[in-house]
């Protein structure tokens, strides 16, 4: 008997000790629009590709960067439905959070929080697991820059620099090449567009492109307009 015989089990481990559902979960992830993370010294960046399948839709309209609270947001590769699932729980625990202590919410507790709701999903009958894979920007109280990965198996690592998605290989291998540990937030941005516009089929425009950044100075998260995208796409040039 194959593993094929547990494919349609979420609880049932197969002979080779997978979760065959986690698999196709993270399958979806890889056949996702690359998204990726920076962590420089005062700041973090994410930026991701959002091309859409027809130029009819409005791209306006269409947000992958989401912001979570004051400091910290999301970026995802994989199933745009799962996401705001995910997102909306955050911001829900993020201000349950801010109303019991009167503060905003750490990075790695609400990293924490959204991996164990994605773990949850792996072990419950009659739901399946959430097919993205987050990547969470955000700076602490102490103004330290935090990028952590989260999978739909809930299991979630700390980078200083990570993508995720369709070509996630060669921008990883590219981030591995560029990446210093005194890199500075803007230098990140730049490194981040030239990043994604390593396997990026078309021209980059500040349309298909979204960037989201937390700066130390402020811990203020906030996403990029196009025409500061553009800005940065114009230096790139």
């Amino acid at each position: 008997m194959g593993d094929s015989a547990y494919s349609f089990s979420l609880t049932t481990f197969s002979r080779t000790g997978k979760l065959l559902q986690i698999e196709y979960a993270l399958n979806a992830v890889a056949n996702g629009r690359t998204s990726l993370g920076i962590c420089a010294k005062d700041g973090v960046v994410i930026a991701t590709d959002k091309k859409l399948s027809s130029t009819l839709v409005d791209t306006d309209q269409v947000s992958k960067v989401a912001a979570i609270n004051d400091g910290s947001g999301f970026v995802y590769s994989g199933l745009g439905p799962d996401y705001r699932v995910l997102v909306r729980k955050a911001r829900k625990s993020s201000q349950s959070y801010f109303l019991e202590y009167r503060e905003p919410k750490p990075v790695s507790q609400l990293v924490k929080s959204t991996a164990s709701v994605m773990q949850e999903y792996t072990q419950s009958g009659g739901v399946r697991p959430f097919g993205v894979s987050l990547l969470v920007a955000g700076v602490d109280a102490d103004k330290t820059p935090r990028l952590y990965q989260v999978d739909p198996s809930g299991a979630y690592f700390a980078w200083k620099a990570t993508a995720i998605g369709k070509n996630y290989v060669n921008a990883k291998n590219f981030l591995e090449k560029r990446y210093q540990d005194d890199m500075e937030l803007e230098d990140a941005i730049h490194t981040a567009l030239l990043t994604l516009r390593e396997g990026f089929e078309g021209e980059m425009t500040n349309d298909n492109i979204e960037v989201g950044i937390v700066s130390a100075n402020d811990g203020k998260f906030r996403v990029l307009t196009p025409e500061q995208v553009q800005d940065y796409l114009d230096e790139a040039n």
